[in-house]
């Protein structure tokens, strides 16, 4: 039960009286800097910032995935969907790539971000890390931290703990040097040190609980006025608030740890994210809106959307298999475009909750079980009218009704409906009045011109220096310098050990603990494999044709970046570790330790930079014949695409291998790793416009597999004008329609009824409807078809209300559409279901 003490109350009013007082002898210049200040401090309801309670409503947006540019449209939106937080995570190994030299500019330039998202009023949580995981190389530690002598990551070692406190200290003193915290005026209103530790803890065991308690000391000796979360860490360590990561906090959060806390979301996952060979998935915004309204419903008052944009895992920054695209289902996808129904739909749950308000952060709570799937659950101010109400149908098939307060309501399946004043309904989390979008990658006209592609083609080593008696582990041999790391080997077979036996064959066979192998035996390229995410060591195993006396072996070991999760992250081994020959007459010839390696970090064109303008010249290109070897790099330069709308690159016809613009790094790509459905997991490549010029653009890709087909690939506009909507006549009007007058909630327009609304974004207008059913059409954005049902002059309505339009407003009922008073299908619930295309005027 919450307690609100009137000595508390009548101790802070004299406080208060004294503050004033002390005032008048102040200057301006303190008087000032009080005022500004924000006091945020917790108690088991929410966060209190600067003596008011808070519904906190936030999404993850990394700034190193996105560019500057992007920022301020992207926070925008995020402000316009509703969220008043953003959170972050702070990149070490953006920061600190080198030991002792740090970089917080372009994409790392962490304080800009934090002052666009100040300059839109509204709140910062800080995640510091150290370790962060977040599908981001080394989990965001800096691979020079490896190389520490006796150091072991997350635990209660001595030179961890050392450069942590650096690194923690650093960063907190420059956000303290900007005024960025909340007790200096800033956004900063909550700051989280160490990451889903309790996944590692039992591994560390006494020396696990031991760094816990050191890094919670760490971050609250600093006093710099914001309380501390630890997420997925019941056991966090006073004053830590320990905080829920998952999809269904509502159901799996055992709550606080202490009755003084609040309950936090910290992580509510919008979608899941993807690594190479993955089949698409998606998660509803369905299930993400019943999931936050069930967690308010329960006691909650912040909840943090990971990812809200996901956005670009540039260059060579993703971990190890995941894809460049990072969390495109997200409400703000890849491109920082609204992916309707998601960004709407939550926008409206928020909405609503902001409705709830008060009962919610002043109210008693109350919890009644009218049946087996169906629950109520009501907040109530003891001595006012102010009250809130959450009805949940938890049956998965069939709707509920439910009685509360002589009041019966119809619950569709699986769904929540939010009463902010007990009675009226101005929510469903299953009814989706928002519309819709579906994203259109179009052929750039002016980009597209017949490419003229050269090439280079990377040398093959045949015998590197090197003194080791077995194949170097591949992450200390790169040093995250490069993906790829080359070994050499010779070796002799005398004529009486080969096969005499007609059609025996030898093999050779290559155990790598991953993630993907080349292979040239005698100068010859016999083929590569690869592992997965989830199953990184694989075999690879190829017939090959031995000679009498000396044979030579080069296999080039590559990376798809480092491991991000998991303990003891810095005794993770890969690349080849057993290689052998088989079918011998004298049995297996195991190469591992009886042959000496040459190794080699890197590419001769990463070396010499061959990816800028500068670089290029510096090795002999050749016109593309039509064919070209593995590990061969092609350029050529194309003009930006048209219009100031997204850009992409879809890289058709290539295998595996990297891209740059303009000598910045677009990302890994991966085309010839299919999924389950037979299908690349990622196409399209993001071009953020700042990468580009208005033309002679240079293009270079480092293919390391041969024959690929440069000439199919092409550039690509992105937009969402493909609009939709898909409203049924049951569902609940817009809770656009209502806003709270004290104690009240009260219908701002005179006629409260269910539309269907269509948006074209920026300056465009609805050019043409596409489809158009009143009745109980199929499909989705995109896709739609004609049911068994169907009103004749749908399309006629919709072109009335919408052609022409920026935006339009549709009523969903019988009259609007069954002009002749005539219903064929009377028995069913009808649906609006509309597509239509965005398009500019000619003359803009």
């Amino acid at each position: 039960m919450r307690k609100h003490s009137l000595d508390r109350w009548l101790f802070t009013a004299v406080l208060v009286v004294l503050l004033s007082s002390s005032c008048t002898f102040a200057s301006k210049k303190e008087v000032k800097k009080k005022r500004n200040g924000k006091e945020v401090t917790y108690d088991g309801t929410s966060l209190i910032v600067d003596g008011k309670r808070e519904l906190l409503f936030s999404g993850s947006i990394h700034y190193p995935r996105s560019t500057p540019e992007m920022w301020p449209s992207i926070i925008k939106r995020a402000k316009q969907g509703g969220l008043n937080t953003i959170q972050t995570y702070v990149f070490w190994n953006v920061h600190e790539p080198e030991q002792g030299k740090f970089n917080f500019s372009g994409r790392a330039d962490l304080v800009k971000f934090i002052k666009l998202i100040e300059k839109n009023g509204m709140y910062v949580t800080l995640r510091l890390g150290p370790f962060i995981q977040a599908e981001w190389t080394h989990g965001g530690l800096p691979y020079w931290l490896r190389e520490v002598p006796g150091i072991f990551f997350r635990t209660d070692n001595k030179q961890f703990k050392e450069h942590t406190e650096r690194y923690v200290r650093m960063i907190l003193d420059k956000m303290k040097e900007e005024k960025l915290f909340a007790s200096q005026g800033g956004p900063i209103i909550l700051g989280q040190i160490e990451n889903e530790y309790s996944a590692v803890q039992r591994a560390y065991k006494q020396d696990g609980v031991n760094y816990i308690k050191w890094g919670s000391k760490l971050v609250d000796s600093m006093n710099l006025g914001i309380p501390w979360v630890m997420c997925k860490q019941n056991d966090a360590p006073d004053p830590m608030i320990n905080a829920c990561n998952g999809r269904h906090c509502g159901d799996t959060f055992p709550g606080p740890n202490k009755e003084n806390k609040p309950s936090l979301w910290t992580e509510n996952w919008t979608t899941q994210f993807r690594v190479f060979g993955d089949a698409p998935v998606k998660r509803s915004v369905e299930d993400i809106a019943f999931s936050v309204a069930r967690f308010f419903s329960k006691n909650g008052s912040h909840v943090n959307y990971y990812m809200y944009h996901g956005g670009t895992n540039f260059g060579r920054t993703s971990a190890h298999y995941v894809t460049t695209r990072y969390y495109d289902d997200a409400p703000l996808d890849e491109y920082g475009l609204e992916k309707e129904p998601k960004y709407g739909h939550l926008k409206h749950l928020h909405n609503a909750l902001n409705l709830c308000k008060k009962p919610l952060l002043w109210g008693q709570p109350r919890t009644e079980k009218p049946g087996k799937d169906t629950e109520i659950r009501y907040y109530e101010q003891p001595g006012t009218k102010s009250c809130a109400a959450f009805l949940a149908n938890n049956n998965t098939e069939a709707a509920e009704t439910i009685k509360f307060r002589g009041k019966d309501y119809v619950i569709a399946p699986r769904s929540i409906s939010i009463l902010p004043d007990c009675k009226t309904v101005v929510y469903n989390t299953a009814q989706i009045v928002s519309h819709h979008t579906s994203r259109n990658f179009m052929k750039s006209k002016k980009a597209n011109k017949k490419f003229d592609f050269k090439v280079f083609t990377e040398p093959l080593p045949k015998k590197l220096e090197g003194n080791s008696y077995i194949p170097v582990e591949l992450y200390g041999l790169t040093k995250d310098k490069s993906d790829y790391g080359w070994y050499t080997t010779s070796f002799k077979v005398h004529e009486n050990h080969l096969p005499k036996k007609k059609g025996v064959k030898t093999n050779l066979r290559i155990a790598s603990l991953g993630h993907a192998l080349h292979v040239w035996f005698n100068g010859e390229y016999i083929g590569n494999g690869h592992g997965s995410h989830d199953e990184k060591s694989f075999v690879f195993q190829k017939p090959v044709t031995l000679k009498a006396g000396e044979n030579h072996l080069v296999m080039l070991g590559v990376l798809t970046g480092f491991p991000d999760s998991g303990s003891y992250l810095e005794h993770r081994y890969t690349g080849p570790r057993s290689v052998s020959i088989l079918g011998l007459s004298s049995g297996t010839l195991d190469l591992t330790e009886s042959s000496k390696w040459g190794n080699k970090v890197g590419m001769e064109g990463e070396r010499l930079g061959i990816q800028t303008e500068k670089g290029l010249k510096k090795v002999k290109w050749e016109k593309f014949s039509g064919k070209a070897p593995g590990l061969t790099w092609y350029q050529t330069y194309f003009d930006a695409p048209e219009s100031e709308s997204a850009a992409a690159i879809r890289m058709s016809g290539m295998g595996k291998g990297l891209i740059w613009v303009n000598g910045e790094g677009v990302g890994r790509y991966w085309m010839s790793f299919l999924n389950s459905l037979n299908q690349s997991t990622q196409i399209e490549y993001h071009i953020p416009r700042s990468f580009l010029k208005p033309k002679k653009n240079l293009l270079v890709i480092f293919e390391e597999e041969p024959n690929v087909k440069p000439e199919l690939i092409d550039f690509v506009i992105v937009n969402r004008d493909t609009v939709c909507s898909y409203v049924g006549e049951n569902y609940t009007p817009s809770v656009g329609h209502w806003i709270r007058k004290q104690d009240e909630v009260q219908a701002i327009t005179d006629n409260v009824s269910l539309t269907a609304t269509l948006k074209c974004s920026g300056n465009k207008k609805i050019a043409a409807v596409e489809f158009a059913s009143f009745g109980n059409p199929i499909g989705d954005c995109g896709n739609f078809t004609l049911g068994t049902c169907n009103a004749p002059v749908s399309k006629q309505v919709v072109e009335k209300h919408c052609l022409g339009k920026a935006e339009c407003v549709i009523p969903v009922n019988k009259s609007t559409f069954q002009q002749d008073k005539k219903d064929s299908c009377k028995n069913v619930v009808k649906t609006l279901a509309v597509q239509v295309k965005c398009g500019r005027d000619k003359k803009n």
